[in-house]
């Protein structure tokens, strides 16, 4: 109710925990705080908040025009909302290492457990569209370098993301992740690698937790959680899916209402209201309303007498 009970601090360490425990940690990515309780009562192990997303929220292109004070509060809100580890998208850290710094300090203040810092020029594009460009070895190490300092909590996981293997290939993804990691960096996000083999190498490469990247219509394959365990992923994320898959029913529902005039037939595929509710935890602020402040409404009001004093 209102906000989860187990203090970002916890969170954070069992992140930790998860991530050297040898099972892959799915996280799918919320798009709103409602969908954070959603991923956390079917029995994922974390909720990823994606930068694209966002964006696509504000009616916004992923090429970064949000701000750090957006990031913050929508982080802020989905982390409140669940028990889970949560794991934001910082994208170039919003400026400069002074800047990635202050990023860091704002969404460890908004709870999260992890966050990643990308090493593409700014202002940044989606990792999997064509024509990136990444900064030189000399930036990307200080952007991962200040983003270490900066936290205040040890256990806050500081990922770097790399995009290097699009723009020079895989074994510079290699080098670049050894880097990272001789950095500062706690996890690497090797992004668009193009199959499985591409995943392994990264993974002989280092020897922290790498991140698998499972968005639609991307540059890797959709490979299950089993495929990517197997090669030595520690963690998935499933960025941008159940946005994707609300907005493709919403749509839907849109067109048979401008069709038929009614959404009597997509009934079916809503959500109820009593599953709503539940998922809300109405029983539970009814009880604390309940408990702490009960009336009863006046069956008629008398108005006030000559001895009312203001």
């Amino acid at each position: 109710m209102l906000y989860t009970t187990k203090p970002a601090a916890e969170r954070r360490a069992d992140f930790r925990a998860a991530l050297s425990s040898g099972t892959i940690q799915r996280m799918p990515g919320a798009f709103n705080p409602l969908s954070a309780r959603l991923i956390e009562d079917k029995g994922f192990e974390g909720v990823y908040i994606s930068g694209a997303v966002i964006a696509a929220d504000l009616g916004l292109p992923d090429i970064g025009l949000t701000t750090l004070t957006e990031v913050a509060g929508r982080a802020a809100a989905i982390s409140r909302m669940t028990s889970l580890p949560t794991l934001v998208d910082a994208d170039t850290g919003f400026g400069e290492p002074m800047n990635v710094a202050r990023t860091v300090q704002e969404l460890e203040n908004a709870g999260v457990a992890g966050l990643h810092i990308e090493d593409q020029v700014n202002p940044k594009r989606c990792g999997h569209l064509d024509g990136k460009a990444v900064v030189g070895l000399d930036t990307a190490l200080k952007r991962i370098r200040a983003a270490a300092d900066a936290r205040r909590d040890p256990n806050l996981l500081i990922m770097a993301r790399t995009d290097v293997r699009a723009v020079e290939g895989l074994e510079a993804a290699q080098n670049r992740a050894r880097a990272l990691v001789d950095a500062g960096a706690d996890a690497i996000f090797p992004e668009a690698m193009a199959s499985l083999e591409e995943f392994a190498a990264i993974r002989a490469a280092v020897d922290v937790p790498i991140l698998a990247n499972m968005t639609e219509f991307g540059k890797s394959d959709l490979f299950s959680v089993q495929d990517l365990q197997d090669v030595g992923v520690n963690l998935v994320i499933f960025p941008v899916s159940l946005l994707r898959i609300a907005m493709g029913a919403a749509e839907r529902g849109l067109d048979e209402l401008a069709a038929s005039g009614s959404l009597k037939a997509e009934v079916p595929g809503m959500q109820t209201r009593a599953r709503l509710y539940e998922l809300i935890d109405y029983e539970g602020y009814n009880a604390f309303d309940g408990s702490v402040f009960n009336f009863t409404v006046p069956t008629q009001f008398t108005g006030p007498t000559s001895s009312t004093k203001e």
